[in-house]
């Protein structure tokens, strides 16, 4: 290996360290970190992000970048494939001042602790000030870049490189007329009764269930953990320091099941990353949509199948016997599958998740141009939740205020929530084919193949190859939605007699 390779790795590891640094502070902030930690908070992560933006885009990488582009150009090498993220990282980086880097961590730790208090007593007056800011640091940020096609654009090459506005405008605008239609054949229909999911159920029993579960379908708690936040999330400071976080709602107390589901699949796929790649930009997983592939994946294909139903209710039968006594496996199936339009997107059935995502996306393009005030969004999104799924949210808590991410600035990331879902089908299809007995695997409760085709297929990879080519090397198809339709249209057309 070059010694300038050596070097380069050897700045971009100090890099990593700071950045994962502050991911710890970022953890800490949402699971232990008392109220009034917040501002001490947002300094600390502005001096980390401020040197480690310094040191990415420091002279020396550049020249080094520059020099060894001309020595692993066209190789299919890792050294190759990490010059090139690196090269593509250290771009967009300089073009944005480390000045830039402190305040947005300082504005968004404060936007944090707002939305906080805000959804707690469900009053987006407290958080307005701060989204206001936040909106004007993303507006700020697209000015960095040269003109794209669409100043989203900018926004969610840095959660879905490379693709494009338009693209997901033209994958949304086919999907959605197609959701749409099943939703109203499913409308017509007998529902399916789902009362028993609305009980009483112990908040201890129900989390030490969730880590039953997540722990069998290959989540290593040797490298991970389960935390309690406001908002599931998962994080990692290393491949072997992979963390998840999850909640109890107590009028939706099995949900836990499911977002813990949700979150070990983006943690797995963390935990399964090359370790050579640690301390480098090949390090975690490619893309945003690709990461939501894994996720939804485990909690929709894998929790939410007839199969696992079969495996796991008798076991939760003798855990919550009052509450499920007379439950058989197809009635448990059809009412963790029940399609009815709801205010909360985290618990969204499948048939009607990806119109939340769609609402959001129309309001942060709006929100980038200008073309809303913030102190209307409210009751916009009100107005788009009664026109896209007919209910109207009786409060900010249940409305606007319901996702963590505009407080952290994250514009661009919502959209890759649906793309991950066409993913997940996508690679359910080719996994299927590979592992003929999966469903029969699934029902005695072993999901060692699963875990090891998709540790061989996308995990390990890493960032080696762009999540458009790893796709299509997987399934032979770049980012589909006909996948998805397929899936949708065969399990609530069995569930619902359409």
């Amino acid at each position: 290996m070059s010694e300038k390779l050596n070097q380069l790795k050897e700045i971009l590891g100090v890099v990593s360290d700071l950045n994962h640094a502050g991911s710890v502070l970022s953890w800490d902030q949402q699971v232990n970190m008392p109220p009034g930690g917040g501002e001490a908070r947002g300094q600390q992560l502005a001096t980390l992000g401020k040197i480690s933006h310094e040191k990415s885009t420091s002279d020396e990488v550049g020249k080094l970048l520059d020099e060894l582009k001309k020595e692993f150009t066209g190789s299919d090498s890792d050294e190759s494939a990490m010059i090139r993220v690196a090269a593509r990282n250290y771009d967009k980086a300089t073009r944005v001042p480390a000045e830039f880097v402190a305040e947005q961590s300082i504005v968004t730790t404060a936007a944090f602790e707002a939305w906080v208090e805000a959804k707690g007593k469900s009053d987006f007056s407290i958080f307005r000030p701060h989204l206001e800011k936040v909106v004007g640091l993303v507006q700020k940020y697209i000015s960095f870049f040269p003109p794209a096609d669409h100043p989203y654009d900018i926004l969610l090459d840095d959660y879905e490189p490379g693709m494009k506005t338009a693209e997901v405008q033209e994958i949304f605008g086919s999907l959605r007329p197609k959701q749409v239609e099943l939703i109203k054949q499913i409308s017509s229909a007998k529902q399916v009764k789902d009362d028993f999911l609305h009980k009483k159920y112990n908040e201890k029993k129900v989390w030490d269930f969730s880590e039953i579960i997540i722990g069998r379908f290959g989540y290593d708690f040797s490298r991970g953990r389960q935390d309690k936040a406001a908002h599931p999330f998962e994080t990692s400071f290393s491949v072997d320091d992979v963390r998840i976080t999850n909640r109890f709602e107590p009028e939706n107390p099995l949900a836990t099941f499911f977002s813990g589901m949700h979150e070990s699949g983006h943690a797995m796929y963390e935990q399964g990353v090359n370790p050579a790649y640690e301390r480098t930009p090949l390090a975690g997983g490619v893309s945003s949509a690709v990461h939501e592939s894994q996720s939804r994946m485990w909690e929709n294909l894998v929790g939410r199948s007839l199969p696992f139903c079969e495996q796991f209710l008798p076991e939760l039968k003798k855990t919550f016997p009052s509450q499920l006594e007379d439950i058989s496996a197809k009635s448990f199936y059809k009412a963790i599958n029940k399609v009815e339009p709801s205010l909360i997107r985290v618990n969204a059935d499948e048939a009607t998740y990806n119109l939340h995502i769609m609402l959001r996306l129309e309001l942060e393009i709006e929100m980038i141009a200008g073309r809303v005030a913030i102190k209307d969004l409210p009751e916009i999104w009100n107005a788009k939740m009664r026109e896209t799924l007919g209910i109207t949210p009786p409060d900010d808590a249940h409305g606007i205020l319901q996702d963590v991410h505009w407080s952290y600035g994250l514009f661009g990331y919502f959209p890759t929530y649906a793309l991950g879902n066409l993913v997940s089908t996508q690679l359910w299809e080719k996994i299927n084919k590979d592992i003929k007995d999966l469903d029969e695997q699934i029902r005695k409760g072993k999901f060692d193949s699963l875990l090891g085709w998709l540790r061989e297929k996308i995990h390990i990879h890493g960032h080696k190859y762009d999540p458009q080519d790893l796709v299509q090397r997987v399934t032979g198809s770049k980012i589909d939605s006909a996948a998805y339709v397929r899936y949708l249209t065969k399990k609530y057309s069995e569930i619902y007699g359409l």
